[in-house]
């Protein structure tokens, strides 16, 4: 499999509020482990109040079905006291994996 195509999850709390959005990533985790078409699904702390998420995928369509399934979905759900900003979610395309 050939995984060349990515989305970039990054979330910003407010001051206090990122465990938050720490708590997040643990559903996150087992609804993309449920999901069919995602390579790989990493959570990660940037800081006390900088998140994100890293998704890979092997064709446009895995990726597709991914931005419009279960996870972004219960994103939307998340309430937005914790958020200092919306979430920047950009879709990518990987220039070398190993």
């Amino acid at each position: 499999m050939t995984v060349t195509l990515g989305i970039l999850a990054l979330l910003e709390a407010r001051p206090g509020k990122g465990e938050h959005l720490a708590a997040f990533r643990t559903p996150g985790r087992d609804l993309a482990a449920a999901g069919q078409g995602t390579a790989t699904w990493n959570a990660f702390k940037i800081s006390d109040t900088s998140y994100g998420t890293f998704a890979t995928f092997a064709t446009g369509h895995a990726r597709t079905a991914h931005t419009n399934g279960q996870i972004p979905a219960a994103l939307a759900q998340v309430p937005a006291d914790p958020l200092a900003r919306e979430p920047d979610i950009p879709p990518v395309s990987l220039l070398a994996v190993k």
